[in-house]
Order: C-alpha cells, then structure tokens, then sequence
C-alpha cells in the first residue's frame, strides 16, 4: 500500500481549517475533490467490514476500507490538528481579522468550486439551499445546551460527536460549534496538553458521530446527489457571516469553563469598525488576504478537477 503524500497533505488542510472556528474541514474536503470519497469510505466502517475481513482477509479488508486513501489523509488531519493548535491559538489573539480574511476568501470561493460540481441546476433544488443557509445559522444557538446534559464525560462525548459531524458538512465548524458550546479553549487546551480524561470521552463521541452521520450522507449524496449538494452550498454560505472580518459582539455569556461564547454580532464597514474600536481595521492587508484565499480555492479546485490530476488520484486509491 503506497503512501500517498498529496492526500496527506489534503488531510493537513482540513486540520488546519477545523482548528478555526467558522471554518470546516469538509469546505476543504470539496475544494481538493475528495468530500465524496470521505463520505463513502467513513461508511464502509461496520459490520460489513468484519464480513469481509473474515471471508477474504486483512488485504481485502484494506481494500474495502479504502485505507490507501484513509490513512494518510487521517495522519495528515491529527498532524495539524496539534501543529496548528498553537498556531491559530495565537493568530486568534493577535491577528483575528487578518485570519478571518483570509478564511473569508478562501469559503467564499469554496461556494464556485462546489457550484461547478453539480450535475445540473433545477429550481427545485432552491429550498435545500435555502435550508443549508438557515441551519448553518441556527446551529449555533443551539449549542450552549449541551453543556447542561450532565456529567463532564457525557458533555464531552456530546461535544465530540456534533463537532466531528459538523466537520463533514462544508460550512459548518465543528470549532466554531464548540466555541459556541464554551469548549473550544477546554479541547484545544486538552489537545496541546495531552488530557486523556478529556480526551477520551471528546474521541468516544467523534467517533460514535462520524459513523453514524457518514451513512446519513452517503445515502443522500447517492440518492439525491444535485440536491445535496445545494444543501452543502448552503451551509456554506451560511457560514460565512461568522468570517466577517469586521464585527462587534453585541451579546455573549460565559460557559462553565468561564469562556466567553458569543450569541450575537453587528456586522460592519471597516471605516465603521476603526471609528467604534479606535483600532486599525488593517483594510488593504486584509483585503489582499481575503484575494489570496479566493485565488488558492479556485486554483486548487481547477487543479482537482483537471483530468491528469482525477486520474493519478484514482490510481493512488488502487
């Protein structure tokens, strides 16, 4: 089984966008052509898998799995989900609006990318669009609940198994859910410092979620594959207001970690942020950033689907 380092390097860009909040892996998964492999692959753990291990052996067992493709994109995630960590842990104390734009840029052209993949366009696919966008808005309202469903364990399996679901879904962040939740700082710190007992319960739950919610969308991107991927597109843009690079927090409460989580924000004119904050809204570097992600989404989205490149990825997968 040959190493595929070019997949690696896509499983590094998903950890690099999960560890942002506001950004998903899964934006990353469709922007490189590989979100519907992940899908389809994640549901071939089962039951099914143990058959086939048992009638044919470890080989076919690797085939089915599609583990030449698996693995390293996994090694490549868990590589900068630690790597990263420190990294964006300090990029969001110290240049949070030159990380939001560069970020806006990047999911914003992500929404070109996915357009172009669509089998073709139907009016009736606009309501799982419109869905998309109204759930990635009302998701997050929903997360400070979860830290009241009991035990820190529970807590932590519960957090493990929406922010991992959310990282399958473009648009959605399974770090901006948890800083929603009041567990962002809490993971990232758990995950810098090693803390198997928050560790443990938070991977439970990853794993319980990515099973279960990989068979939902397997089933609907075989089923309704145009309408689905409205849905993404969707979410997507959903998603984009919490990228905005200008904004003032209107409201917020504190989680049970004393973290703040953040409930409502104005959206603003960098001219209108500079005026209320006092501080440089960093316009022209920001907005040559938000260029630098729009022109990287496209150029690699063109790269992924050009025929050359399917072609050496479909052998990789061999």
């Amino acid at each position: 089984m040959k190493f595929s380092y070019s997949t690696f390097a896509k499983g590094a860009g998903m950890g690099a966008a999960d560890a942002v909040p506001g950004v998903s892996g899964g934006t990353i998964a469709i922007v490189t052509a590989i979100y519907e492999d992940l899908i389809h692959t994640i549901k071939q753990f089962g039951p099914g898998a143990i058959i086939v291990w048992r009638r044919d052996g470890w080989r076919a067992l690797a085939a089915y799995l599609n583990l030449s493709f698996l693995l390293p994109l996994v090694a490549g995630i868990l590589v900068s989900l630690v790597s990263v960590a420190h990294l964006v842990t300090w990029l969001l104390d110290t240049q949070v609006i030159l990380l939001n734009a560069f970020f806006f840029g990047l999911v914003l052209a992500s929404v070109f990318v996915v357009r172009n993949r669509l089998d073709s366009w139907q009016w009736r696919h606009i309501p799982a669009l419109l869905a998309g966008v109204v759930l990635a808005q009302w998701l997050p309202a929903l997360m400070p609940s979860v830290a009241m469903l009991g035990t820190p364990s529970l807590v932590m399996a519960a957090a493990g198994a929406i922010a991992i679901s959310a990282m399958l879904l473009p648009g959605v962040s399974g770090s901006f859910l948890l800083l929603t939740m009041g567990l962002y700082g809490t993971v990232m710190e758990g995950i810098k410092g090693g803390d198997l007992a928050l560790l443990v319960p938070f991977g439970l739950g990853c794993l319980l979620g990515v099973l279960c919610f990989s068979r939902i969308l397997s089933w609907l991107l075989v089923r309704y594959h145009s309408a689905t991927l409205q849905l993404l597109i969707g979410f997507i843009l959903g998603s984009l207001p919490a990228l905005w690079p200008w904004r003032e927090l209107l409201s917020y409460q504190l989680g049970p970690d004393k973290q703040m989580i953040p409930l409502e924000y104005r959206y603003l004119l960098p001219h209108d942020y500079a005026v209320l904050t006092g501080e440089s809204a960093q316009v022209y570097p920001a907005l040559a950033l938000m260029l630098v992600g729009l022109i990287l989404v496209l150029a690699i989205g063109r790269y992924a689907e050009s025929p050359g490149h399917s072609h050496k990825e479909d052998d990789s997968h061999a």
